[in-house]
């Protein structure tokens, strides 16, 4: 039985709380609140004796949406604070900004439109809004897009579309970058055992060469069917990985009058698309208010469709929905996404913690955390509010974690005994698709006594008495007590899914999106806008010409210069 823990050793950074009480509190008074709360003894109190005082905590600082459940008493969150977060919650009006989102406003207001995706996954038939005529109108475009969507997949499923020899296609090249690749290249991956086993859907993403040599040296021309998914289509990456995919069809035996038979694009650049030579009919549509971190809802996600079927994609599509519904209705301090956003608030602001580990215990979650960090750094790296006015306190935070248990054996040591306070969200499935229960029953064991952990620690008195018990003297135990004793006191959630079905995986999807919005809401940034990409695209474009023609502009600094001309030259100096 462990002992009460040490007291914890990692400290409130309150180098920047006045700035903190300054920024926030000038625009959400009760955020005050907050701050006073975290210099209460309450805010001392340890995880540990937070579950001594009320044996029954789980129950309380617990909820759940359809097949997720989502614990988060592992946490220092309090009963008191969780009412000073709703109150701050309603200060910042953050109903009024989810009305805004469902109903089409222009929340993205830096780019002057909608964020629309979530009527991507609405169903006619149980809208939570009176939709305007414009976002009827966009409903009407959603579904003539679906059915072309389901057309094309029954098509490639029923053996109908061939390639330039007449035989049908049995493999997918999704060529994307960004939105475009890791949202269906992770739903893809997750949901591998709802494959259809006679279509194998790939993903090339890098512009390294290597990934589409790789992906494409085993295949053949005549069976294999590329979709170019670029909301402008003109991404640097994604445009030049569809050259080399149209160049290997011609070497391949392909005519170019047979290209036609190998290509979908998935764009708001029709005629760009055109130009390429993809032929109009086999131009799915994009629409300018779905972001690409959002996009896997739309037509991006036929790579999806053809992965798993159409049945499935409409399932993924109505989890999300579920969990759009209980977002938009859910009272703060029972709404799943909203207290994840409150957590994250509180530890990054208070706490000044500025990473997160997001961990699945599912081999199949395995590309999840990638798929988040985009999602949510690209969302909420932002360094000036919706008004442009630069932010005294951090915004974002760095998200990151890998499949289990494999880390258990990599960076647990950091993450449990480790000086940083990095909290968690586990991942974890109840039934798996296999029916090897009893490992399955380990990979949950594991699981759950990691989360055990990081709360509870190991004081110095039972680690002592442990090296005592091998054999060690007293002062032998009292020296390894001092290596083996763990703080605790770390936080963590724990988010069961009952099974990694289309469904739960949309609703854990959707979960993640809102939590990003209402952090966006309660920090008075956008989260739908990414200029550094931007930035990022442009730079590229520049480099790239200095490297063909080898000159080096004379403003560029002499470190950019001195990479460049060896690259240039092909060797180092």
């Amino acid at each position: 039985m462990f002992k009460k823990p040490m007291a914890s050793y990692m400290k409130v950074n309150y180098t920047k709380q006045d700035e903190i009480e300054n920024m926030i509190t000038q625009r959400l008074p009760s955020w005050q609140a907050v701050i006073e709360q975290q210099n209460s003894d309450e805010f001392r109190t340890t995880i540990y004796d937070l579950f001594q005082q009320d044996p029954n905590r789980a129950a309380s600082f617990s909820v759940r949406c359809g097949e997720i459940f989502l614990d988060f008493s592992k946490s220092h969150l309090t009963q008191d604070l969780l009412s000073l977060f709703v109150d701050v919650a309603s200060e910042a009006q953050l109903q009024k900004k989810i009305d805004a989102l469902f109903t089409g406003q222009k929340v993205n207001n830096t780019e002057r439109r909608a964020a629309l995706h979530t009527l991507l996954r609405t169903s006619k038939k149980s809208s939570l809004y009176p939709l305007s005529n414009s976002v009827k109108n966009y409903q009407e475009q959603i579904f003539q897009c679906h059915k072309k969507m389901r057309h094309i997949a029954d098509d490639i499923h029923q053996k109908r579309w061939l390639g330039h020899t007449g035989k049908p296609i049995t493999h997918i090249i999704n060529i994307g970058i960004g939105g475009s690749d890791l949202g269906p290249r992770m739903v893809c991956e997750a949901l591998a055992d709802y494959k259809i086993d006679s279509l194998s859907v790939l993903f090339v993403a890098n512009v390294d060469a290597a990934e589409f040599i790789t992906k494409t040296q085993n295949l053949k021309s005549e069976t294999t069917l590329f979709i170019v998914a670029s909301k402008t289509f003109t991404t640097l990456e994604t445009i030049t990985n569809a050259n080399l995919a149209r160049q290997w069809l011609l070497d391949n035996g392909c005519i170019p009058s047979k290209l036609k038979h190998h290509f979908i694009a998935t764009t708001t650049n029709t005629e760009q698309a055109i130009n390429f030579g993809i032929d109009p009919d086999n131009i799915m549509p994009m629409w300018d208010w779905v972001g690409g971190r959002y996009s896997l809802w739309s037509a991006i996600g036929l790579p999806i469709a053809l992965a798993i079927g159409w049945d499935n994609f409409l399932e993924l599509l109505s989890g999300a929905e579920e969990m759009d519904q209980h977002f938009a209705t859910a009272e703060p301090s029972q709404n799943m996404p909203v207290i994840m956003a409150f957590i994250t608030l509180w530890y990054s602001q208070i706490w000044q913690v500025n990473n997160q580990a997001v961990l699945p215990y599912s081999h199949n979650l395995r590309s999840f955390p990638m798929f988040l960090q985009q999602l949510d750094m690209e969302s909420l790296g932002k360094s000036v509010n919706r008004n442009g006015e630069i932010l005294d306190h951090h915004s974002g935070i760095s998200l990151w974690g890998t499949e289990e248990s494999n880390a258990q054996h990599s960076f647990h040591q950091l993450l449990i005994q480790g000086s940083y306070l990095i909290p968690i969200d586990f991942i974890a499935v109840i039934k798996p698709q296999h029916n090897n229960l009893e490992q399955h029953q380990l990979l949950l064991s594991s699981c759950l006594s990691q989360s055990q952990a990081m709360m509870q620690g190991k004081d110095p008195l039972t680690s002592k008495h442990e090296w005592i018990n091998k054999g060690a003297t007293h002062e032998e135990a009292e020296q390894m007590a001092k290596h083996t004793a763990i703080a605790g006191n770390k936080s963590s959630n724990t988010i069961l899914l009952q099974q990694l079905s289309p469904a739960t995986l949309g609703a854990l999807i959707a979960l993640y999106e809102h939590k990003v919005f209402t952090l966006g809401a309660l920090l008075d940034i956008n989260p739908f806008d990414q200029w550094s990409v931007e930035l990022g695209k442009q730079l590229g474009s520049q480099v790239n010409q200095s490297l063909t023609d080898g000159n080096q502009p004379d403003h560029w600094d002499s470190s950019t210069k001195q990479l460049a001309q060896m690259i240039s030259n092909g060797k180092l100096k």
